[in-house]
Formats: structure tokens, C-alpha cells, sequence
């Protein structure tokens, strides 16, 4: 992915976070791309790291989804409940040319805000109980922490149980 189109995702985030008047915070570090070793660098524990990522779901033989599943850091994503969400035969991970398209960032980078208008939003509610939210911002070397309160106002996500243990 080039940097412009890196650079570009990551001031859209500010600029949305900005524009809500989000109670946010950029803290600046090596560039870590891992849940557990970024969490560590931020001084926070593992459950309040947001962990993103781009699904392929199939409801059908001839119709695909793409959702971005948010769950707590120390967690996963369970694709049976995702699939049950959608009443789809199948959930997976979409391959990395995809997810990287949609999400407008690399792998360990990716937003908990949908990027493209056909990826569909969904939070485990654990990841909003946390008192804080923590995610790289679009970058290796930065990341965002971010009120609960805030996220979930302006991402407007469908909040159903889609993580099990990690």
C-alpha cells in the first residue's frame, strides 16, 4: 500500500475524531504491528487493545459480505457467531490484497472504523465495557487511545458478541 494512501487514512481518523470533539490521545512508538507487544509498548493491558479485521462472509453461493470484526485484544474472532450474525454459510478472514483495500491500511493497522461504505461494522461488546480504547492509527509507529463513550457514537457499529477466548 503506498504511504500517501496510508498518510491519507491516518488524517481522516484525526480529522473524524477532531471533528466529533473525541477525547482522544496519540501516542507515538516503535513500529509494532502484534496486539500483545503493541499493548506492552502503550502500558495498558492486553483486553483494551481494539484488534481489527476484514472478513469475507457468504450468505449464498453468489453473495459475499465484507465486515470488519472488532474484539478485545486478548481475544478472537469467532467466525461461527459472525456467521450466524449474517445467516452465512461461511465467515473467514478475506485475503490481504482485499482487507488491505478496504480498510485503506496494512495488516496490524487496520481502523475499528469502516473505511469503505460495503464493509459492515461489528463490535464485541466486551471491547466497548473497557475504560479505554487503544488501536495503531493507521501506522506501525502511532497509535490512538480513544474513550469507549466516543468510539461507539461515532463509529455507530452493530454491537453483538463476536469474540471468544483468545
Amino acid at each position: 500500500m503506498p504511504a500517501t494512501e496510508i498518510t491519507d487514512t491516518y488524517q481522516r481518523l484525526v480529522d473524524l475524531l477532531d471533528h466529533h470533539g473525541a477525547d482522544y490521545d496519540l501516542i507515538d512508538h516503535d513500529p509494532v504491528g502484534t496486539t500483545d507487544a503493541v499493548s506492552a509498548l502503550r502500558g495498558h493491558p492486553v483486553a483494551q487493545a481494539a484488534k481489527c479485521i476484514v472478513l469475507m462472509v457468504k450468505t449464498d453461493r453468489k453473495t459475499r459480505r465484507h465486515v470488519l470484526a472488532v474484539v478485545p485484544g486478548d481475544r478472537r474472532v469467532d467466525l461461527g457467531a459472525v456467521a450466524a450474525l449474517y445467516g452465512a454459510r461461511y465467515a473467514g478472514f478475506a485475503d490481504a490484497t482485499t482487507a488491505e483495500r478496504l480498510a485503506r491500511a496494512v495488516p496490524g493497522t487496520v481502523l475499528p472504523f469502516a473505511q469503505d461504505p460495503a464493509v459492515e461494522l461489528v463490535v464485541d461488546p466486551a471491547v466497548l465495557a473497557q475504560p479505554r480504547l487503544y488501536f495503531n492509527a493507521a501506522r506501525l509507529d502511532r497509535s490512538v487511545s480513544l474513550a469507549p463513550a466516543d468510539y461507539e457514537r461515532i463509529a455507530r457499529p452493530l454491537v453483538r458478541p463476536i469474540a471468544t477466548a483468545g
